[in-house]
């Protein structure tokens, strides 16, 4: 089992840049594939971005492609979600997600995710 905790979210402008983080107890946490998603007011939790357990394959939501790069820290037990140029829409809820399978194409459905955070809000104002 492993447990979530989100960091770094806050209130900014849009257009710059902050960085989220996820810290992973336990000590198994290169065995699990990390991805991010994310929750907006009266809508559905979606997928952000996923790094896979070695770090070396990654996959974006079209809509952070280019803006948001993920990493993974296996000897730190920690997976960083970078966003630059924000946006207003880019507004929610982030949740880091673990997933203890290994996929050939990570997966961006939530189900496919084993454990997750409680979340670090995002509000980027226009």
């Amino acid at each position: 089992q492993v447990q979530l905790v989100e960091s770094g979210g806050g209130s900014v402008q849009a257009g710059v840049s902050l960085r989220l983080s996820c810290a992973a107890s336990g000590r198994t946490f290169s065995s699990y594939a990390m991805a991010w998603f994310r929750q907006a007011p009266g809508k559905e939790r979606e997928f952000v971005a996923a790094i896979s357990q070695s770090g070396g394959s990654t996959g974006y939501a079209d809509s952070v492609k280019g803006r948001f790069t993920i990493s993974r820290d296996n000897s730190k037990n920690t997976v960083l979600l970078q966003m630059i140029s924000l946006k207003p829409e880019d507004t929610a809820v982030y949740y880091c997600a673990a997933g203890a399978r290994v996929w050939a194409v990570l997966p961006k459905a939530t189900g496919s995710y084993d454990y997750w955070g409680q979340g670090t809000q995002v509000t980027v104002s226009s």
